[in-house]
């Protein structure tokens, strides 16, 4: 058992610096679709367990935080990368990103998160103080960024002027670095389990944290995961997207693949949590991953629009935002008494299933 333990960690030491790899050779040449995909798998499993290892060190929520940032800044330079490369689909990436980001968040990882504790468990149970603040939090930022835009007046369309596009922009940023610091320093004990005094994610856990040593690896190698896991998705999109060209699929399917690619170490990670019965971490990460998705890329898109003087349309369409609209709405009752069983799930997972659908066949 110990072998195999240590061949395990040995593998999720060398699969990040392989992706890495990889992933700087895929801009030179081109990999073959199926070696890309299993380096990917290997990444995002690694990455999940380089999370556990930081997340024991410095404790909950920190650990949570970690993850969703790292994600979170990878993905933004991503999306900067493809609007300069390519500014003739630039008008829409950010919005159909952040879109599919927070429709994969809300309803499939979610629900898989509710469905799979609950079918181990029966029943779960979170402090509604700080999942509440968080849903808020998410709410205020996906319609005063993806809805709003569609009411103003100073510009025609789905867009903001440059002014209003700036006060947007701080608004968000504002929230996210309040929701942080409120996660983090003034009540983080809203984001704790029950019964964890010493803030390490798990009540009954009493495994030594790694050292210090073993943590600085294991941020080292979670970077180099996520940016493989990223760069990766990247190398697979055009594979991905003639697939779904030869299959008739909307160009919008491709986000939605994307963010399920880009998000897997963190959905990953939160249904390991919701598994082994901590839910409340489950959906720090899940919410987390959400806010900070909204909260640093809406910022950094219009800095770059507004300096470049690229249009960004941030308005979603009438179908997107009824979806929008009732995600929130079922995630606010999802939420409200704080325990979960399996039906939350299956709502949640039948609602991405509705979303999914009305993309292909919209």
């Amino acid at each position: 058992m110990m072998s195999k333990l240590r061949l395990a960690d040995r593998a999720n030491d060398i699969v990040p610096i392989l992706g890495f790899v990889a992933a700087l050779a895929s801009f030179a040449m081109p990999l073959n679709p199926w070696l890309v995909g299993a380096i990917l798998a290997g990444a995002v499993v690694a990455a999940v367990h380089h999370a556990e290892v930081i997340a024991h060190r410095v404790g909950e929520p920190f650990g949570t935080l970690i993850l969703a940032l790292a994600v979170t800044v990878i993905e933004v330079g991503l999306i900067l990368t493809l609007m300069q490369a390519e500014p003739e689909k630039a008008q829409t990436l950010a919005r159909d990103t952040v879109f599919a980001a927070v429709m994969v968040i809300l309803n499939l990882l979610m629900g898989l998160c509710l469905l799979s504790g609950a079918i181990r468990h029966h029943e779960q149970r979170f402090q509604r103080t700080g999942i509440g603040a968080a849903l808020a939090t998410l709410t205020v930022l996906t319609v005063v960024t993806l809805v709003l835009p569609n009411f103003t007046s100073s510009v025609p369309g789905p867009f903001y002027s440059a002014t209003q596009l700036g006060f947007v922009a701080a608004v968000s940023l504002i929230l996210y670095a309040t929701f942080a610091l409120v996660q983090t320093v003034r009540h983080r004990d809203y984001f704790l389990p029950d019964g964890d005094a010493d803030g390490d994610g798990e009540p009954d856990a009493h495994a030594a944290p790694p050292s210090a040593q073993r943590t600085a690896i294991s941020g080292t190698l979670l970077l180099a995961s996520l940016f493989a896991v990223v760069l990766l998705a990247k190398a697979l999109s055009p594979v991905i997207g003639a697939l779904l060209a030869d299959w008739g699929a909307p160009p919008a399917v491709l986000g939605v693949l994307i963010a399920a690619l880009i998000l897997a170490p963190e959905g990953l990670a939160a249904v390991r949590a919701a598994k082994a019965d901590r839910l409340q971490t489950s959906l720090n990460l899940a919410l987390g991953s959400a806010l900070a998705t909204i909260g640093l890329t809406i910022p950094a898109v219009a800095i770059l629009s507004i300096f470049t003087g690229l249009p960004i349309s941030l308005g979603l369409d009438a179908k997107s935002t009824v979806l929008l609209f009732l995600s929130l709405i079922v995630a606010s009752q999802t939420l409200a008494n704080g325990r979960t069983t399996v039906l939350q799930g299956a709502i949640h997972l039948m609602l991405f299933a509705v979303y999914l659908f009305t993309t292909f066949v919209p």
